[in-house]
């Protein structure tokens, strides 16, 4: 099977039961701080798992491109993977765990049919926060299976025990030995004092990985072998004049991370020391590098045929085609700005060299700063007769880990997406912001490209060509105030998206949005496509004030503002 039928029939069937597909969101988040990339189908629909109403209603479906992250140092084994897409079905308080394993039951045997004696099951063995999920093992047994298996929190549950929100026992489905499907119960709340109780909308949450599920259905225990790679593994191939086995972890290295990096390219981020530019900027880098492993020669152009086959599998996401050359020339501009790098490394390299030993901290700041593989410098140490102390490396690696895990999982503090008083009133004074901009620089095509709101301030991406003045950031502000202290009520209504367009609202519409659209309204000065949250009156949002302006990146401003 390939990718797209899968897609086809997963949505097809839950549409069947009466679920509505929503769009495949950007890979960057809107109004959410917590994290730098939408990494599973949930991430956009917090506010409804938090109980606010869809427009779609409460049962829900979609594939989901997705950005993980946290394992970037696990990639090059057969499954793990930075991009991937997301099969999910939800039910916002509908539906519960009978109906939702019956579905899966169903999906997998009858659609994908796949036989019942292959499948095993996992699920929450219970502690003191939790019983027992013995609901959803009567489930499994009441369809003929009985390979079921209990798992502590660590591994059958939703919500780390650190986080505060919705949270619950997870039932994960195995299919001769791979997870592919995982559905999750959020029952309880997880308080701030670290209780557990029940929550009045119960939801649940589903993920099937499209990369693995390919791989289980076509009886490949390597997903670089399915569709959505082997294109890529053949052009490495081409390129280094080397074939796959033998050389997996170098070729799997480079086809997930500049297919990672093309998607990432897409949105618009460049490669940066910061944020989202700085995981680009080390995906791309460590690409480059194990291509040098793989002896790929520095004239040759290691990118761009890869990004066309990545075009190619991916024809059905429009943006790569439309920002194919400034997805490569981006592309080329990092290949060679990290071979200078290079260069410098090897200076480097030959300072340390002079003590005749290169310390763990010295080859680690080769390999991090100046994209240096381990086996690179376990060769030219041999190569000029060097002492290397690999434990000592090794041991710097893994207190980096560490440390980026650690920040990884701070961007999660929240459990969900920080509904709190602060940031509900910045997200309204963000629309207030948009609406101001429009008409200070009389330019009704400004649209929002990106927002990023914590519980202090809110930065604002929109599109504009030139460095605002300091006379029209005063007037903007000014204008926001007014609107503040006029007492403006919020009103939020359904409707069309075509309904919303006829009356004016602002959105991106190369967007793919439902047919039904949540649109606030700020009395006759702002009317924007949004899925919340807001405040009731503007009278609540207090002092707007410009803290600062910058370029986010070419064609796009950036400004940050407070409440005070």
């Amino acid at each position: 099977m390939k990718r797209e039928e899968l897609i086809k029939k997963y949505l097809d069937f839950f549409k069947s039961k009466k679920h509505k597909e929503i769009q495949n969101e950007s890979l960057i988040p809107e109004n959410d701080p917590t994290t730098l990339f939408i990494s599973a189908g949930m991430h956009p629909l917090l506010p409804y798992l938090l109980g606010q109403s869809h427009p779609l209603g409460k049962k829900l479906c979609n594939v989901q491109k997705c950005i993980r992250t946290g394992d970037i140092e696990e990639v090059g084994d057969e499954t793990h993977h930075t991009f991937l897409e997301m099969l999910g079905n939800w039910s916002l308080g509908d539906y519960w765990k009978k109906q939702a394993i019956e579905m899966s039951f169903e999906f997998l045997t009858k659609i994908l049919k796949i036989q019942k004696e292959k499948i095993k099951i996992t699920c929450f063995k219970g502690d003191k926060d939790a019983p027992k999920d013995i609901e959803s093992e009567k489930i499994w047994k009441s369809l003929g299976i009985n390979k079921i298996k209990f798992l502590p929190k660590s591994e059958n549950w939703w919500g780390s025990v650190s986080k505060t929100g919705p949270c619950g026992p997870d039932t994960e489905i195995f299919v001769n030995g791979f997870e592919i499907w995982n559905n999750v119960f959020m029952q309880y709340n997880k308080t701030i004092k670290g209780k557990f109780e029940p929550l009045k909308q119960k939801n649940v949450d589903t993920g099937m990985g499209v990369e693995r599920t390919i791989a289980v259905l076509n009886n490949l225990d390597d997903d670089y072998l399915t569709d959505m790679f082997l294109p890529i593994i053949k052009q490495i191939e081409k390129l280094s004049g080397k074939k796959y086995k033998g050389n997996e972890k170098p070729m799997r290295i480079i086809a997930d991370h500049i297919k990672a990096s093309v998607f990432i390219l897409a949105e618009g981020i460049t490669p940066s020391n910061t944020e989202q530019g700085y995981v680009l900027r080390r995906l791309i880098r460590r690409a480059i590098r194990y291509g040098k492993e793989l002896e790929i020669q520095k004239k040759k152009d290691i990118t761009t045929p890869i990004t066309k086959e990545i075009i190619k599998i991916y024809s059905d996401y429009p943006e790569l085609k439309k920002n194919q050359t400034f997805i490569i020339d981006e592309l080329n501009k990092e290949e060679e700005k990290f071979e200078k790098t290079l260069e410098k490394g090897l200076n480097k390299f030959s300072k340390f060299a002079k003590d005749k030993k290169i310390s763990g901290k010295e080859a680690f700041l080769l390999y991090q700063s100046y994209g240096f593989p381990l086996e690179m410098i376990e060769e030219e140490s041999k190569k000029i007769k060097v002492i290397f102390n690999k434990k000592d490396f090794e041991k710097e690696r893994e207190k980096h880990q560490e440390l980026s895990r650690t920040a990884s999982t701070g961007r999660f503090k929240s459990g969900l997406a920080d509904d709190s008083e602060a940031t509900t009133k910045l997200h309204t004074a963000a629309h207030l912001l948009l609406s101001s901009l429009r008409k200070v620089l009389k330019d009704k095509n400004i649209i929002q490209k990106g927002s990023n709101i914590t519980a202090e301030r809110l930065r604002l991406d929109f599109s504009f060509p030139r460095k605002l003045t300091e006379q029209e950031l005063k007037e903007v502000e000014s204008i926001v105030n007014k609107q503040i202290k006029k007492s403006c009520e919020v009103c939020k209504e359904e409707m069309s998206l075509q309904e919303a367009k006829n009356k004016g609202a602002v959105a991106i519409f190369d967007k793919k949005y439902g047919k039904k659209v949540s649109v606030y309204s700020i009395e006759n000065f702002s009317k924007e496509i949004c899925a919340g949250p807001h405040v009731k009156n503007t009278c609540e949002l207090g002092n707007f004030k410009i803290i600062k302006q910058e370029s986010s990146s070419a064609g796009i401003r950036r400004i940050k503002a407070i409440l005070k």
